[in-house]
């Protein structure tokens, strides 16, 4: 155990946030970290923008299924998958990119994923806390609009960051028997998953005061058994990402 690895374990989903700016040479300094994160074929497929204006944070908040946070916190990013800084590149250097392929939506959305995390574990060892927005996925193209997002470029998730003025308990993940495998994929995992549905419920319950009664098996049946912003396809299209 060491100082990255108590970092990493510690990290839960914080919402409350103390009046207190964060800085802009602390952000520089995070996001300068978090560009260290690898990225296929060093092609850095993302653009992370600082939203700042109040109106802007205000509509993104209602846009997200109004989480107050969006708009409260001291710091709010949105990172964007972006394939149009290299169409630029390519038109500099007389070429024609290749477009509309899966495996480039695929590079680009990865790309984003691997520098939010590296950008929260920056912020986390630096004393910030934050929580990831997919909710702006709810309408992204009037993020777009308002964000002016171009084509070949789209909004994966927004982040909140601010110093906690929370505490939340640490929320227990799978066991590591069910998602670590050696040489084959098994799933014979229903005794573990049933332990750890114990352990979730226990968790909500001390989390609520036993207000809530709940599971992973429950959460997660409930979640991917309704559809789930069926706009995304048409969006991704209509943005240059055709998925051939």
């Amino acid at each position: 155990m060491n100082e990255v690895i108590r970092t990493m374990m510690a990290h839960r989903s914080i919402r409350e946030f103390q009046d207190r700016p964060v800085t802009d040479e602390t952000v520089r300094d995070i996001v300068a970290a978090a560009q260290c994160a690898s990225t296929s074929n060093f092609v850095q497929a993302y653009t992370i923008i600082s939203v700042t204006d109040k109106e802007k944070r205000r509509a993104l908040a209602e846009l997200a299924g109004n989480q107050t946070w969006v708009e409260t916190c001291p710091l709010f990013l949105v990172f964007c998958a972006d394939l149009h800084r290299l169409d630029m590149t390519c038109t500099k250097r007389g070429r024609e990119i290749v477009r509309g392929y899966t495996e480039q939506f695929i590079v680009a959305t990865v790309d984003t994923a691997l520098i939010a995390q590296n950008t929260m574990l920056a912020a986390e060892s630096m004393g910030l806390g934050g929580v990831y927005i997919g909710g702006i996925r709810n309408d992204p193209q009037t993020v777009c609009d308002l964000l002016h997002i171009p084509d070949r470029v789209y909004p994966v998730f927004g982040m909140c960051l601010g110093y906690p003025d929370d505490s939340p308990e640490v929320k227990p993940r799978l066991p590591l028997g069910v998602v670590l495998k050696e040489d084959e994929y098994t799933g014979d995992d229903e005794e573990l998953i049933g332990t750890y549905d114990d352990v979730t419920s226990d968790y909500y319950k001390r989390r609520t005061s036993n207000k809530r009664d709940d599971s992973w098996s429950q959460q997660v049946s409930e979640l991917v058994s309704r559809v789930s912003r069926p706009h995304m396809r048409a969006f991704l299209q209509r943005k240059g990402f055709e998925m051939k």
